[in-house]
């Protein structure tokens, strides 16, 4: 049994400290939400139990019938419900907050300095975006975020590079741990029947890359047997709420006029995490073919190598750090003819793809959440370990020292 200090009170758990998850949150459909209900899952498989490990879930409106765990939807813009989000985590030994910008209110997302500085606990915060080169008031939050915080972490060596090497922030503070995946029950398994089955999931939007990847098709039709591409997701929502299925629609037109009716498969799902670990083990191969230069962090990267499959990905930053050593191949970004080389190349030598689903599955064994939530565990049971009491000066707080004109960067 171990002793731990909540506010100013030693209190005693028997599992670990109590944690409130600040993120979105299942069943909304984004990475961030994944993320959190998987790592929160890992440790509470980890601890034994789920006790303690309270959900504060973000959002533009509340969902009916939230899960068990969600103690305060916060609704961003409400001012009312920003200091309910502050007391039910100050209820809890430490906050864990995920970080994007487009996930909490106000311009840039700043809303989430108001939250921070309420807060009477310590802090980590997970950085899932670092920008290469941000505005001035997408810099000035996130360093705010970083100096109103005990712990930053971030997912990849990129990020780190950039945090530290852009941005001004407190070095000692950044620590790294990488995206957690989900361990596969079985060893990794091909495609039942005899045509190879190339996979690309996650929400549909402008940005994937998809008409790049229907386009390199096009350049595989004398293939026998045909491959089979799959797109297995359903349209962002928001592009949804602006664009309907406008989007999705102009893919099957551009797989149509392309003449791929017989090889571009549109699945309309987002898939919980067993479903989709599944589709993930029942492909050959998976082709991530984004636009973004920017992409420091990609989930669905790590469970596509965690579950050991070879990888096509055009050169993001996470890419071209998880799969140089030889767990897939990159290719330029909207180049449909070297993707399209580069699926042959896998397609057609069994023995190239066999070594890249070996390293693959090498690095992926590192990366299971298991492994992932006993390193947040450690940072989480040093920032709360018992420390001499000392008597508060004025003015000393840590976090009212910097709030300032926190409520909003100018």
């Amino acid at each position: 049994m171990e002793i731990f200090m909540k506010h100013d009170e030693a209190t005693i758990s028997p599992i670990g400290p109590s944690i409130g998850f600040v993120s979105t949150y299942p069943p909304t459909s984004c990475g961030l939400a994944t993320f959190t209900a998987a790592l929160r899952g890992a440790m509470a498989d980890q601890r034994g139990s789920d006790h303690g490990l309270g959900v504060v879930s973000v959002g533009d409106v509340s969902i009916r019938d939230p899960r068990p765990e969600v103690i305060h939807q916060h609704q961003n813009g409400d001012v009312a419900s920003l200091r309910s989000a502050i007391k039910a985590l100050n209820d809890h030994d430490l906050a864990l907050i995920q970080h994007e910008y487009g996930i909490f209110g106000g311009p840039d997302g700043d809303e989430i300095l108001d939250l921070v500085a309420g807060l009477d606990i310590p802090a980590i915060v997970t950085l899932h975006t670092v920008l290469s080169d941000p505005t001035p008031r997408q810099q000035r939050i996130l360093e705010r975020i970083i100096g109103l915080t005990e712990q930053t972490i971030v997912m990849s060596d990129t990020a780190m590079r950039r945090l530290t090497g852009r941005y001004d922030v407190d070095q000692e503070k950044i620590r790294f741990i990488p995206h957690g995946a989900r361990a596969s029950l079985a060893a990794p398994q091909p495609a039942r029947g005899t045509r190879p089955v190339i996979l690309t999931w996650g929400l549909i939007g402008p940005g994937k890359g998809l008409e790049t990847a229907i386009e390199a098709f096009a350049g595989l039709k004398d293939l026998r047997p045909l491959p089979r591409y799959i797109i297995l997701g359903k349209t962002h929502p928001k592009v949804l709420a602006t664009q309907g299925d406008r989007y999705l629609e102009g893919l099957r037109a551009r797989a149509h006029a392309l003449g791929l009716e017989d090889v571009v498969e549109f699945d309309g799902r987002y898939l919980d995490i067993e479903s989709l670990t599944r589709a993930i083990r029942s492909a050959d191969m998976v082709l991530l073919p984004y636009e973004s230069t920017e992409q420091v962090t990609s989930g669905v990267l790590v469970e596509a190598i965690a579950a050991g499959k070879p990888v096509v990905a055009t050169a993001f930053p996470h890419a071209l750090e998880m799969l140089g050593a030889g767990a897939g191949a990159i290719v330029p970004h909207s180049d449909s003819a070297a993707m399209s080389r580069a699926l042959r190349s896998l397609i057609t030598d069994s023995a190239h793809a066999t070594r890249m689903a070996a390293v693959a599955g090498a690095i992926g064994a590192t990366l299971h959440w298991p492994v992932i939530a006993n390193e947040y565990e450690s940072v989480v049971a040093r920032l709360t370990r018992p420390a001499p009491l000392l008597p508060a000066l004025p003015g000393s707080s840590h976090r009212r020292s910097l709030v300032g004109d926190l409520a909003r960067v100018g």
